[in-house]
Formats: structure tokens, C-alpha cells, sequence
């Protein structure tokens, strides 16, 4: 979960406010947003929480960032998270990823966002300071001359962006990429390298990789001002600044940012995830890990300075086979700490708590007679209760895991008893963490509701049973009954990631789906609308990837294009399977929702057509893109009526309809580009069902509908309502008109009712 070579200095200037409502620039495609409600598809959490930040001056308020699905304010009433990023649009998508987040505790109404997904060339675009001063409800965007990565390697150290508490329009962004430490005296409106810092950092993850992703230094990762040192008149002038670099990790200015030096004596061998600050005491505190994390990290070290004497400590709970990262402090009591292991995948993260500054831990389970464990909690996924990934694990292994990738972990400054933490997947959250201390036991429990971080690789609503069904990346996919509810996530087999589902349009309680298992095989089907399933017996030779399915219109037959082997069918529901002919591999299949044994298929510009169940294919329309994404889908009910949409800008791009099974396609007009096509009910009054689609139409990016075959087309989202990337997947309701259930690539499955 889960895509800088700039080297320009000085001041880089705001690039203005982002518009938050509607655009209304449609014209004849019709006005914007057009009395639609969105709200998600709830599977609750999803996806990796890299950072958890509290306001240090009003209770209760607390963001959450995460690498690929924006940001998130908490709202205390209802217990849900706030989306704050939801305007980001197409073009700019990478700024769905959050590399750091800052609130301001002089001005709680102030928030600020570093964003940018990529720092290789997959995100085109440069990274940038979003700021807000009404706590996330609209923002103003600074562009920055060079590339962050919130989904990049090393994501869950830090905060990289930090606020001066003592004059809040100085900022600090420590930059990846080698771009060193930045610095905005001007709450974040323009940006100033601090040519004075003298370490951009020198830790890859992977210095071999060509494709950038792991090779690129991972810089600066952290700020930490010492409030002690400034006051009404004058900044902060002792600042701490972590710097991804084994022998160079530690970084000090004691005159407000003019000059700086490393801290005598910093420990070496390791990169520093966290820095902590006791107001108090006057100690620093350091979790490091031997890699920059989220996934690896064999060996780490918890450190404390004492910032009076110079002198070091190392507090380390347990030197295991892990590094450390997540590390908080108690405002209300300095000395109680708590840290995680940044990574222990068998046969659970660990915690470990000290009251005395690190003189004792601790842990928040300890070995009993093996193979069990005596914990100091319990955990409670009664919100998200497919956290056990329908498993159970031999002991000591259980399900759910308290944790993992625990970078994000945070002790309510106002609140000694209520901890937030991350995982990979969700938040979770207690209230009686000081029970730990008296032997009581730590009651902890799901708390994402309102976040929703999973990318969607396919949807269907059939028009029996669930409304719908869901591929999904990361977390398998769910069969949901009810938007509010978490869904039921598919098992026998369990899929890590879900890659593709299809249901026979004339039998429609049979569900066929593909994927990356985490137990049993790649194929699973259903004859009862997703209750229940029936993996493969057998698959094809050379699979490296789930790829697509396609199931025909009566149930009967099934075409599999697998990732890494040849096309297959199969006429047994999976039980043995036979290369197709006269189709190339790697081809995206899809079912005619009529015909019996129609199936199609497309590849590298040519459409081709089957009708013998899948047994042999062959070719028929040409021309189409050749190059880029290309999604297509038949029209339910209708033999023969395909819509094609897909292509490459610059090249081919746009929207094509078959009447004909395939044999020809004609391109709409004023379709300026479309990735993908999905059918709903019908308007009231008219027979052809609605066609949705994510497009460009007549210049204008956006969710549209078209109730009359594609003649006239209606944005019915919104400049508030983009959700960045939306192209994998989109289908309507065939038993709601209007309805639109949108895929996105970090924020969920989106529905959309007209009011």
C-alpha cells in the first residue's frame, strides 16, 4: 500500500488556493455534481497509518496520514475520521500520498500536509506543502522543486514537516532525495533551503535498484524543537533534526536554524525513525532501526540524551531480531515512554513501556509455557473483523496480530490513559493504557471508522444478492449487503490481493474471482452470490499473478488470463483447465452478459471474440489503442453491445461501443479520454441503462453518467469529490438508477446516490 531530480534552490512561491466546490465548467455535458451524496463502502481501514499526529494545545484534536490515501482529522462526536484530501484531482494524484503532517498548537486551526507519492519518475509531478488554516476543510497548495514520497521506503519515520511552537509561521520540512533540510518563515506560503545544514543523508534501502524506488536516499526524517529554548520574543532555538545516515544520524542548531552541527557522540549503525523531546527533563529520546523500514528492520537500538550533560544512554528494552520506531512520550508524566518494534513479524510486534525513563521495561507480552504467551491486553476487531485474514495460526502466532509496520504510536498529550496506533492496515486505539502499570489489562479496539485506505482493482454489482462485490489490493476483496458494515472478506481461498471477479450475467448468483493468495489458490468460485466459495482443484502451469476472469452468461464456462501463463478455460468450474486458442497471453478477458457463451477478450489494439465458451478466440476489430490501460464491459441484457474505454495521451484515448459483438467499434464523440466503463439501472422512462464512466469530457476531468447510450454526458461528481486516480474500476447498480460505485487507489470504494 501502496507510483528528485530537481535541484533548485531559494525561495519556491505559493501556487495559490485549491478550489473546493463545485466547477461548474461543464457546459453542455451538464453542470457539476448534479444533487449527488458520497459517502464510502465501508472495510474500515485497509491500508498503512504511518502517522498519527496530536494537537499539543486543544484536546481531541488529532490527525492521521497515511502513504497512498491522504489525510484524516478525528472527529470526537462521532468517533469517525474526517477525509481531508478528497479535492485532489487526476492530474495531481500523487499528492494523495502524505509523506508528513503538522498541526498547530498555537494556532490549532492551522494544519499543514507535505504530500507527493513518488520521488522516481512514476509520480510526474513535483511535491508540495498543503496548508489550511480551518483545520483541513479547504487548502492552499505550495508547489515545491522537488519530489516527497509518501509511499516511498523509510514513509513511517519521522514527522518530516514541523512547526516552531514558539513562532508558528517558521516551518521545517526535512526533504528525501538528497534535497536536505527546507525552511518557510511564512506559515508554509514559500520555501527556502537551509544551505547551512550540512547532511541531506546518505541510507538507500537498496542502492542497486534501477528503478529509483529503493536506491533514492531517504534524507531528512525528522524535526524536534525544544520548546525551553524560546519564547514570546524570539523562536525556538534549539532544534534536533534526524538525518537518514548510520554514522551521521544526529543533527543540532542552538540559534534558531542559523548554523548547525552533529550532536557529539550520537550513536552510529543505525538509522534514527523517531526523536521524542521531554520538555520536562530535558532528554531526547531516539528509536533507530538498521533499515529505514516499513517492512524489514533486523536489529535497532533505543537511545536517551541528557541535552544538559551531553551524556548518553542506551535504554534499549531488548536487543532481538528487530528494529524500533514507533516511539511516543506521556506530556503529563515525561518519564513513561513507550516503543514498539518496528517490525517483528513472527510472532508479533512487541511494546515496551517504562515509567523511569528507560531504567526498566516492560513488555506488552512475555513468554508463558510454550507455545503460548501472557498478554497485558486484549483486542477487540468487532469493527473490522477481517483483521484475522481468516486465519488461524499455529501458537504462538494469533489472529489478529497486535501489530505490524508500527511506525505511527501516539499517547494523547492531554490523556495518559488513550494510545492510537497504527499498523499496516488500521488504527487502533485505548483508553486505559495506564491500566499496564497496576497489572490491570489494556482493553484495545479498532478505531478507523471513517478511514478507508485500499486500492480497488475491480467491482461488481450484480443484480441479485449483494449490490456489491469487490476486488481489492492488499486485503482480498468483499461482498457487501451493507455500505455501513465492513462486508465479508472472501475466503477458501484467501487472497491477499483480489485482481479480478466477473458473475454470469444470465445466472448471476455465480461469482468467479482470481488472485494472490495467502492460503489455498488463485481461483475461487461461487454459486450463491460470494456466501460462500470453491477454490480451483487445479491451475494452470507458470502462474506468477492472479490477472483477470471472465465467467460466461450462463455460468457455465470460465476464461482465465492469468499473470506469467497462456490464456485458459475451464467448463468444470475449475476443476481442470485447457489453453484457449487464437488469443495472446496476457490478454484482458471479459463475458458478453447475454450470450450464453460469448466471451471476449483485448490486446495490444485488437478485440477479439469467442463463442464456444472460451475454447478459441478470434480476432475481429483492430485499431483500438494499442498502448496504455484499455477496460471494457458488456452491456447486461443486451447480446453483443460492448463499450471500450482506455488509451494513451497523445495517442489513442477515448471512448469506443461495439453493437456488433466486436466487430466494429465506433469512437464517441466528445469522450476526450476514458479508463474505464461500468452499467447501472436505467432512468426512469428510458430502457438502455445508464453508462458510467471515469473521463475527460469536453476538457473536464471527472465521474460521469450518461442516460442516453453516451449522447449526453453529466459530471456528477464534484471539484470537492475526486479521490484522485479513479481509473481501475466503476460500475453502476442495476436495481438503483444512479447509483455509481467508483474505485480509487488509496480511498476506497466510493458510492454515490442521487439525493
Amino acid at each position: 500500500m501502496s507510483q528528485a531530480r530537481i535541484s533548485r534552490r531559494g525561495l519556491f512561491g505559493a501556487a495559490g488556493a485549491v478550489g473546493v466546490a463545485a466547477s461548474g465548467l461543464l457546459g453542455a455535458p451538464a453542470s457539476a455534481g448534479q444533487g449527488y451524496r458520497w459517502r464510502n463502502v465501508e472495510i474500515v481501514g485497509g491500508g498503512f497509518v504511518p502517522g498519527i499526529v496530536f494537537n499539543q494545545s486543544e484536546p481531541g484534536l488529532v490527525y492521521a496520514r497515511t502513504d497512498i490515501g491522504g489525510a484524516y482529522r478525528w472527529h470526537p462526536a462521532t468517533g469517525r475520521w474526517i477525509p481531508l484530501l478528497d479535492w485532489i484531482g487526476w492530474e495531481r494524484w500523487g499528492w494523495s500520498g502524505v509523506a508528513s503532517l503538522a498541526t498547530d498548537a498555537r494556532d490549532p486551526d492551522r494544519v499543514y500536509a507535505a504530500v507527493g507519492t513518488y520521488t522516481n519518475d512514476w509520480d510526474p509531478n513535483p511535491g508540495a506543502v498543503l496548508r489550511s488554516r480551518d483545520r483541513g476543510r479547504t487548502w492552499q497548495v505550495t508547489e515545491l522543486p522537488f519530489k516527497l514520497g509518501g509511499n516511498m521506503p523509510g514513509r513511517g519515520m519521522g514527522e518530516r514537516l514541523a512547526i516552531d511552537p514558539h513562532r508558528n509561521s517558521v516551518l521545517y520540512l526535512g526533504a528525501p532525495s538528497g534535497h536536505g533540510l527546507w525552511r518557510s518563515t511564512d506559515h508554509g506560503a514559500s520555501w527556502a533551503q537551509v544551505t547551512a545544514f550540512p547532511n541531506p543523508g546518505t541510507y538507500r534501502a537498496d542502492p542497486n535498484d534501477t528503478s529509483g524506488y529503493s536506491s533514492d536516499l531517504q534524507g531528512v526524517v525528522w524535526v524536534v524543537f525544544d520548546p525551553r529554548t524560546g519564547g514570546r520574543r524570539k523562536g525556538t532555538q534549539t532544534i534536533y533534526v534526524g538525518v537518514a545516515d548510520k554514522d551521521n544520524p544526529l543533527y543540532r542548531s542552538t540559534d534558531g536554524g542559523a548554523t548547525w552541527a552533529a550532536v557529539p557522540g550520537a550513536p552510529t549503525g543505525h538509522v534514527p525513525h523517531k526523536g521524542v523531546l521531554d520538555h520536562e527533563g530535558g532528554f531526547l529520546y531516539l528509536a533507530t532501526s538498521d533499515t529505514g523500514g516499513p517492512y524489514d528492520g533486523g536489529s535497532g537500538k533505543v537511545w536517551k540524551l541528557d541535552t544538559a550533560t551531553g551524556a548518553w544512554t542506551d535504554i534499549t528494552p531488548e536487543n532481538g531480531s528487530w528494529g524500533y520506531s514507533g516511539l511516543t512520550i506521556d506530556r503529563q508524566r515525561p518519564g513513561t515512554l513507550l516503543v514498539a518494534t518496528q517490525i517483528a513479524w513472527w510472532p508479533d510486534v512487541v511494546f515496551f513501556r517504562t515509567t523511569d525513563g528507560g531504567a526498566t521495561w516492560t513488555r506488552s507480552w512475555d513468554w508463558g509455557a510454550w507455545p503460548n504467551r501472557v498478554k497485558r491486553y486484549d483486542l477487540d476487531i468487532t469493527d473490522a473483523p477481517w483483521l484475522t485474514w481468516n486465519a488461524v495460526p499455529p501458537l504462538p502466532e494469533e489472529a489478529p496480530k497486535l501489530g505490524w509496520m508500527t511506525e505511527s504510536l501516539e499517547i494523547d498529550p492531554f490523556d495518559s490513559g488513550r494510545l492510537l496506533y497504527g499498523t499496516g492496515a488500521t488504527i487502533y486505539a485505548t483508553d486505559n493504557l495506564t491500566d499496564w502499570d497496576t497489572g490491570g489489562t489494556v482493553h484495545i479496539a479498532v478505531r478507523a471508522r471513517g478511514l478507508e485506505e485500499t486500492a480497488v482493482l475491480d467491482l461488481i454489482s450484480p443484480p441479485v444478492g449483494a449490490h456489491l462485490i469487490s476486488a481489492v489490493g492488499d486485503v482480498g476483496g468483499f461482498v457487501h449487503h451493507d455500505f455501513a458494515d465492513p462486508g465479508l472478506m472472501f475466503d477458501n481461498p484467501t487472497h491477499g490481493s483480489t485482481t479480478g471477479l466477473d458473475f454470469a450475467g444470465l445466472v448471476p448468483a455465480t461469482v468467479v474471482r482470481v488472485g494472490n493468495p495467502t492460503n489455498g489458490t488463485r481461483f475461487g468460485i461461487s454459486y450463491d452470490g460470494g456466501a460462500t466459495w470453491t477454490p480451483a482443484a487445479t491451475q494452470p502451469d507458470g502462474i506468477t499473478g492472479g490477472g483477470r476472469i471472465a465467467v460466461s452468461a450462463d455460468g457455465g464456462h470460465v476464461v482465465w488470463s492469468p499473470d506469467g501463463a497462456a490464456v485458459h478455460h475451464s467448463a468444470d468450474g475449475g476443476a481442470t483447465w485447457t489453453p484457449s486458442s487464437g488469443v495472446p497471453a496476457g490478454a484482458r478477458v471479459e463475458s458478453d452478459r447475454a450470450a450464453p457463451r460469448t466471451l471476449y477478450a483485448f490486446a495490444a489494439g485488437t478485440f477479439y471474440v469467442s463463442t464456444d465458451g472460451g475454447a478459441s478466440f478470434t480476432a475481429a476489430a483492430t485499431g483500438l489503442p494499442a498502448e496504455g490501460d484499455v477496460r471494457f464491459q458488456a452491456v447486461p441484457g443486451l447480446a453483443g453491445d460492448v463499450w471500450l474505454a482506455g488509451g494513451k495521451t497523445g495517442l489513442a484515448y477515448g471512448m469506443w461501443r461495439s453493437t456488433d459483438g466486436g466487430a466494429t467499434f465506433t469512437q464517441l464523440r466528445g469522450v476526450d479520454e476514458a479508463d474505464n466503463v461500468g452499467f447501472g439501472k436505467a432512468a426512469p422512462g428510458r430502457a438502455y441503462p445508464a453508462v458510467f464512466s471515469s473521463a475527460k469530457v469536453r476538457g473536464v476531468r471527472g465521474v460521469f453518467r450518461s442516460d442516453d447510450a453516451g449522447r449526453r454526458w453529466i459530471r456528477v461528481n464534484d471539484d470537492r469529490h475526486q479521490w484522485a486516480w479513479t481509473g481501475a474500476a466503476i460500475t453502476g447498480d442495476p436495481r438503483v438508477h444512479g447509483r455509481v460505485y467508483v474505485g480509487t487507489n488509496g480511498r476506497g470504494i466510493i458510492v454515490g446516490d442521487l439525493h
